[in-house]
């Protein structure tokens, strides 16, 4: 641990001190620099709700840019958040991914694409391949609670995928391809049509990736010394495409509308079951989503707009049979869960008068959750209506105060404010924040009555419809000097929880036994016997999460940027009296990259360097996974064959020192690091234009 905080404070410091010795040198030579290089300011939304340059912004934003995730040869989402911010973590699995933000988990983080939710999951593991990054224009993460902005789920804090939607060509064609080990694909495809008023944007992306193992072997159960062979991935294998069609109109200066849809599909790729092995399975996980919307700004003037947006999203997801078994043939697809959400939304964004900007907006959300596995058919609404005032007083202050009122066809009305001042003497910004979270339990938490088998192991929970909403306290300060040249921040934080949702695991006696024969017809005899425990759905939990983060970035000289950023988090849970560590929490994180690049003639070349390193992962029932440090390279070179043709060939490598952990798998082995190893990467993107 001493090692990760020393290398980030030698990049911190080397930051400061190269910049100091660079910055008059290049204002003289040139004063065009920053176009070349990164911007450091650039105009963010989701802090405020309204577009403004970073460093206006009250509240602190975290910005990854279209630029940055091309330089470092990301093709995924989970990939462009963990390589880039400390602050997340991911832990991929069947079921799709196990996002957590500072500390918190899944349920807590809201996931938007321009806005509005992206709805759908597995188990409470999100399926990020539903996210078109061909298509990312930037990726903004909010810290902590925001909830008089964008209601339930955002205690964690908000991370919003703004979308391309180029306009500076009448006609582009793109095709962009990426390779690597263990049957990695990645293919993109995109045909964008902009002339007068009209746009069109579509695109198509193809992912694949084979599964794999870091040892083959796994110890034999109630063994801590015997082995046994296995074919059980450590790494779950899947093919994913996703297809989306966005249409813009806009026949007045005043006035935009668009519409857009979104098809995705995915279906794991896993060993099957064989008798002479342990690890393999039955069938495969196969999910499909489908999200269209509708929507329109109109600007009065440059200060005064309104906007409304209609998104219907669709998800499902089953098990489909590549191995006959009692009850199935192979090709049978059973559907296990089926959501649906509706969301309208109408916001004001309005100047009343000078120095000030005022939101006004109202939503109504309903979700559907349909579970044949968990006995669930039921629906839920909530509407809403917030206001938020920003407002700039005495030169260098402003001030925003924001309150949104909350009804939930269930737990009636709640009240989420928040408050935030800022204090800009020059490049320099001091702020303060206060905000409210409110998180209404799920459908699955409330209705669960849940029975299934998972290799000859029975699994049983019920929800609890007496369940009470989730409500966390967020404060921070943070510290920032922001330049075109140098920008670095500080910021500390509290994130309180109370009322915590848990599945708290019950150990069976011969009267609970009875009550879930009664309740499970279908369990038999033979498992019933190897029930020990079942779980229900309970409001027993606190959480506690503390910590501060720093972030640097610098254009250091012409073609060169560095950026070095460092997250420190305490989790903690209470159940009953007793206090632990927040199970999947890191204490320690950092993330560090250094990018070159220069231009000769029709030719540019870009190096990128990049490494994260994190400290163990706790597990407070288990053994902590531990911690790493994996380093990439990745070089592209642009080439301008002609006015209408570019080619990009790329090349790098992934975890350069070959960091793995192939420790011996057994039943309650838990990971953090989900690399095979040094892998070769291999692109290359076209675009053709006029």
């Amino acid at each position: 641990m001493r090692k990760i905080k020393t290398i980030v404070i030698l990049c911190l410091l080397s930051c400061c001190m190269m910049t100091q010795a660079q910055i008059h040198k290049m204002e003289r030579k040139d004063s065009s620099m920053t176009s070349r290089t990164y911007n450091l300011n650039p105009v963010v939304v989701t802090g405020s709700g309204h577009h403004q340059r970073l460093k206006s912004t009250a509240t602190p934003v975290h910005v990854l840019s279209n630029q940055e995730i091309r330089e470092q040869g990301i093709t995924t989402f989970d990939e462009a958040l963990t390589r880039m911010m400390p602050q997340v973590s991911m832990a991929p699995n069947s079921m799709g991914t196990f996002l957590r933000l500072n500390g918190l988990g899944n349920k807590y983080i809201l996931i938007l694409i321009n806005g509005q939710k992206l709805s759908g999951d597995i188990s409470n593991n999100v399926d990020l391949n539903r996210i078109n990054m061909s298509r990312v224009k930037r990726i903004e993460v909010l810290d902590g609670a925001a909830s008089s902005l964008y209601g339930s789920d955002a205690i964690a804090g908000v991370i919003n995928i703004i979308t391309d939607q180029p306009t500076t060509s009448e006609l582009a064609v793109t095709n962009d391809t990426k390779v690597s080990g263990h049957g990695v694909l990645t293919e993109s495809v995109g045909l964008d049509i902009y002339k007068g008023k009209i746009g069109s944007y579509t695109s198509f992306a193809h992912h694949r990736a084979d599964s794999y193992q870091n040892n083959n072997l796994e110890y034999i159960k109630g063994s801590d010394t015997e082995t046994q062979e296995t074919i059980a991935p450590y790494f779950t294998g899947y093919r994913s495409s996703i297809f989306s069609q966005k249409l813009t109109y806009t026949p007045s200066q005043h006035l935009a509308l668009n519409a857009g849809l979104d098809y995705s599909y995915k279906i794991t790729d896993r060993p099957e079951t064989r008798e002479d092995i342990t690890g393999g399975t039955d069938y495969e996980m196969r999910n499909k989503g489908f999200r269209w919307n509708v929507g329109g700004i109109y600007k009065f003037d440059n200060r005064n707009s309104i906007q409304a947006d209609f998104t219907v999203d669709r998800f499902r997801y089953g098990k489909e049979y590549d191995v006959a078994t009692k009850d199935y043939t192979v090709g049978d697809y059973v559907q296990s869960k089926k959501q649906r959400s509706i969301e309208g939304q109408v916001k004001a964004i309005l100047g009343l008068y000078k120095n000030s900007t005022t939101i006004f907006g109202a939503d109504w959300h309903k979700d559907y959750l349909t579970a044949s596995s968990g006995n669930i058919e039921q629906h839920v609404y909530n509407i809403a209506a917030y206001a938020q005032h920003e407002m700039r007083f005495l030169k260098d202050f402003t001030a925003t105060l924001g309150l949104r009122m909350t009804h939930h066809e269930t737990f009636k009305n709640h009240l989420t404010p928040k408050v935030t001042l800022m204090y800009a003497p020059g490049n320099f910004r001091l702020r303060a924040t206060y905000s409210a979270g409110f998180r209404a339990p799920g459908l699955d938490e409330l209705y669960y009555h849940y029975f299934s088998v998972n290799r000859g192991k029975p699994q049983i929970i019920f929800g609890n419809q007496d369940l009470s909403p989730e409500k966390s306290h967020y404060l921070s300060l943070n510290a920032e000097y922001r330049t075109d040249i140098i920008a670095v921040s500080v910021t500390g934080y509290l994130n309180r929880i109370k009322d915590m949702v848990v599945r708290k695991n019950i150990n069976v006696d011969d009267v609970s036994l009875l009550m879930l024969q009664t309740e499970f017809p279908e369990m038999t005899t033979d498992q019933a016997a190897k029930l020990e425990r079942y779980s229900l759905y309970q409001n027993s939990d606190e959480g506690d999460v503390k910590g501060f983060q720093i972030n640097a970035s610098a254009n250091l000289f012409q073609g060169f940027n560095l950026s070095a950023n460092y997250v420190y988090t305490y989790a903690r849970t209470k159940s009953e009296e007793e206090w632990t560590t927040l199970e999947r929490s890191i204490r320690h994180a950092a993330t560090i990259a250094a990018n070159y690049h220069h231009t000769w003639g029709k030719y540019r070349m870009n190096i990128n360097l990049n490494g994260r390193l994190q400290s163990k992962t706790y597990y407070p029932d288990d053994e902590d996974a531990p911690g790493f440090g994996v380093w990439n390279l990745h070089t592209t070179h642009t080439i301008d064959c002609a006015k209408w043709a570019v080619i990009e060939p790329s090349i790098g490598i992934d975890n350069i020192f070959d960091k793995a952990d192939r420790r011996i798998d057994s039943t309650n082995r838990k990971y953090a690091l989900y690399t095979p190893g040094r892998m070769l990467v291999v692109g290359l993107k076209v675009k053709f234009k006029q």
